[in-house]
């Protein structure tokens, strides 16, 4: 499987910051399956940062090893979902738990959702039903060192 993971700078061998924003995994390293969405983070990360530059590093990681740790994968954006996502957003979700959480990315169009059932204008149910028809992209969160072991950088696209 191909990953690929957006930012300002390269990062050939990634590893866990110890300072980090709350995202919809929590702390970790993150990546996606789509180079469109990855290329997107990469800009966003850069204007965010007031650099002009920007990459996306793709990784080369095998199914079966990364599959062998303790995975937590959400199909859809679900209840489950939900609820994990505004328990990272919040700083209250469970630490050191997973090696790797992978699902559907809160993306531009599902914020406004997830901003309205955070601060409890929707309830479960309503955010669900306003996220299930949008098609959003994947995420894999890299929690341990062991999970970032599994990532194989191939190269380095300049944005």
């Amino acid at each position: 499987m191909l990953l690929y993971h957006g930012s300002n700078v390269e990062v050939r061998a990634p590893h866990l910051l110890k300072i980090q924003r709350d995202l919809d995994f929590g702390k970790g390293f993150y990546t996606t399956s789509d180079l469109e969405q990855a290329s997107k983070w990469a800009r966003r990360t850069a204007l965010r940062l007031g650099q002009r530059q920007s990459f996306v590093s793709v990784y080369e990681v095998e199914d079966k090893k990364l599959f062998s740790l303790r995975v937590l994968r959400f199909e859809s954006p679900n209840k489950d979902w939900l609820r994990f996502v505004a328990a990272n957003r919040k700083g209250n979700a469970p630490v050191n738990q997973w090696d790797i959480v992978c699902g559907p990315v809160a993306n531009d169009q599902t914020m406004p959702v997830l901003d309205l059932f955070l601060d409890g204008m929707y309830d479960e149910e309503e955010a669900i039903r306003r996220l299930l028809p949008q098609k959003l992209k994947d995420q894999y969160t890299f929690k341990t060192a062991e999970a970032i072991s599994l990532l194989q950088c191939k190269e380095v696209i300049s944005l």
